[in-house]
């Protein structure tokens, strides 16, 4: 079921260059991007993955993380493998790294009315492209997400970022919300994630601009990205871009090639939760700790409850009308 990739340039020579993210990788015949899913053949480009699904399952919306979006709905989840970061810390690294280390791509066969169809029957408000990176199976999830949107289905990114402007600006008509990683500073990217800061701040911003609703995640990692100054800086950014944008501050636990470091105390979550209250953000979240109390949702300017939570499950929600009932103040988000 491979498919012709979108976003790609011939260069002559048989060389294609990929435009779906910001590697931007020139790839000979015969040969594979980074991602290790979009092959040269004979200078067309091609996606191995159309419809090669690994992973679907039905899960909270919350489980994205998206607290402002639809909350308390269902999303029908699915991934092919692939991944374009190379990440020390993958929790999914038996899907993400899969082509880099077999010939093979496995999945089972879907077509994207087999998607739409699955997600309309478990009652699910949204389809969310999730697990591994949604932008290396850009071609499979625009067609799911453009006949989705003709069925009155959501559709969901759960993604590092890293998205070509073109491919942004792409997908974006058909796409609802998105949750973006800011995993860390750009000597960050470069050592534990293989890839640069500034696209995926610019693609926090576009997504924005487009009229994308946007959540932001970051794997707080002891000793890595764990100081005051880099998650007051973190939350100093989202803020230029929109304070009502959702922080997620969420803790990392030892997995795949990064087991030199413990779990994420709570402390340090709630400490970087009071950096983002206090520089401004009106929502930040911590995540991966449940019961703890960090995961509700207060009011922006009374401080009332208004969401309850535990994990991904909601206990209790007071906001009618997407409004504080004790102040009146309009709470941001999209389905509320």
């Amino acid at each position: 079921m491979i498919k012709e990739a979108m976003f790609y340039e011939k260069q002559g020579n048989g060389m294609v260059k990929c435009r779906l993210c910001c590697h931007y990788c020139v790839i000979s015949p015969g040969k594979r991007g980074i991602c290790r899913v979009r092959e040269n053949r004979d200078g067309v480009l091609y996606s191995l993955v159309y419809g090669k699904v690994i992973a679907r399952h039905v899960d909270p919306i919350e489980k994205k993380p998206l607290f402002h979006f639809y909350p308390g709905s269902r999303s029908y989840s699915i991934a092919t493998v692939g991944c374009n970061f190379r990440c020390l810390h993958c929790q999914n690294s038996d899907l993400s790294e899969y082509p880099a280390l077999r010939p093979d791509i496995p999945g089972f066969d879907m077509t994207p009315e087999d998607v739409i169809e699955e997600a309309a029957a478990a009652g699910c408000q949204s389809i969310s492209y999730t697990y591994t990176e949604p932008t290396i199976f850009m071609e499979f999830a625009f067609d799911c997400a453009r006949l989705a949107r003709e069925k009155g289905i959501r559709n969901v990114f759960v993604s590092n970022g890293y998205t070509s402007p073109e491919a942004a600006r792409g997908i974006a008509p058909y796409l609802d919300a998105n949750n973006i990683d800011l995993k860390g500073d750009d000597d960050f990217y470069k050592k534990v994630a293989r890839g640069r800061l500034q696209p995926v701040l610019d693609t926090i911003r576009l997504m924005k601009d487009l009229g994308v609703w946007v959540e932001v995640t970051t794997l707080v990692i002891p000793d890595y990205n764990d100081s005051d100054k880099f998650l007051k800086w973190v939350a100093e950014f989202i803020r230029s871009v929109d304070p009502a944008i959702p922080w997620h501050v969420t803790q990392f636990y030892p997995t795949h090639k990064l087991r030199d470091k413990p779990r994420t105390p709570v402390a340090t979550l709630r400490r970087a939760r009071e950096i983002g209250l206090k520089s401004g953000l009106r929502y930040v979240y911590e995540g991966n700790v449940p019961g703890e109390g960090g995961e509700n949702t207060y009011c922006h300017q009374c401080n009332a409850l208004l969401v309850k939570r535990t994990g991904f499950y909601l206990e209790g929600v007071n906001m009618p009308g997407a409004k504080c009932p004790a102040c009146g103040a309009e709470i941001d988000g999209v389905g509320l």
